[in-house]
């Protein structure tokens, strides 16, 4: 009896904070029946320059699910579940080696989306040499300077003898997107090396011009109340404070940032994750082709 009435008042009181932490009302509105639409924007995406593609770039700690997203993407896009980016499930280490760029396949077999992703080492910085050596491949991977294939060193930057060094970029080989990849669940547990780091990557950022986006991943495993029913996204009260203090630490806009749940483990499509993931993707393609225009004026 004992143990039943322990379950129950655990239950209760579960119930309790779920609804505390759940707003009658989104503060953010979204068009849970809006796939369509978001679909077709994607699809009539068309860069103003002929042969221009916009080159989307994910940066963000190890484990947060830079890779899973790209995968998240095209499966939304090809309508079928996609590992075309390879994903690890263990969290301590860093999967992705090397800087690799992900075209989507668009309708016949070599029609692709004008918009690539590119995926590089996760971000892990033990000491201020390890953010300086990191900081400095960014850097260099937003100009342009960083060629398909190229393996980051933890111990060196890239130099300009490296054949993967691009001495002489083209307007395709840079960096017009940048966006940042936060798993919700540890967001709030950044450290101080993380932190400046990517206040460093921004400044470069900034100077460049290059508008910057941020992802949180993992928001069912973040948020009890959105694991109960996804639609719960905007109405946590939970995420809304994990973004905010996000926001404030690293200066990026809450309109920039965007919660989603990527595709790694399921077997089919959901249309609510559908949406979260073409949303921030909309958001993406648009920040970014207003800087292409603005390249080319």
């Amino acid at each position: 009896m004992k143990i039943t009435c322990c379950n129950m008042v655990s239950t209760l009181f579960l119930l309790y904070v779920l609804y505390l932490s759940v707003l009658d009302e989104p503060w953010r509105s979204i068009n849970w029946g809006s796939k369509h639409n978001f679909l077709q924007h994607a699809n009539n995406y068309n860069p103003q320059t002929d042969g221009q593609q916009l080159r989307i770039l994910l940066h963000g700690p190890v484990g947060a699910g830079k890779s899973s997203f790209i995968n998240s993407v095209q499966s939304v896009l090809e309508g079928r579940i996609c590992k075309k980016a390879f994903a690890d499930n263990m969290a301590q280490g860093c999967f992705t080696k090397k800087y690799t760029t992900y075209k989507i396949q668009k309708g016949t077999r070599n029609t692709f989306y004008p918009f690539v992703f590119n995926d590089m080492v996760g971000l892990k910085c033990r000491n201020r040499r390890d953010r300086r050596i990191h900081v400095k491949d960014v850097k260099r991977i937003l100009k342009g300077h960083v060629q398909d294939g190229y393996t980051f060193n933890p111990e060196s930057k890239l130099s300009k003898e490296d054949r993967y060094y691009n001495g002489s970029p083209s307007a395709n080989d840079k960096v017009h997107v940048l966006v940042y990849v936060f798993d919700a669940n540890t967001v709030s547990l950044m450290n101080d090396d993380i932190k400046e780091t990517i206040l460093d990557i921004r400044d470069e950022a900034n100077e460049l011009g290059i508008p910057q986006v941020a992802v949180f991943t993992k928001i069912d495993e973040a948020c009890p109340e959105i694991k109960q029913d996804l639609k719960n996204v905007y109405k946590s009260t939970v995420l809304q404070e994990k973004m905010e203090q996000f926001s404030a630490t690293v200066g990026i806009p809450m309109n920039c940032i965007f919660p989603v749940k990527n595709y790694h483990d399921e077997i089919s499509l959901n249309n609510d994750a559908d949406i979260l993931i073409l949303s921030s993707l909309k958001s993406i393609i648009d920040d970014g082709n207003d800087f292409l225009n603005e390249m080319h004026v």
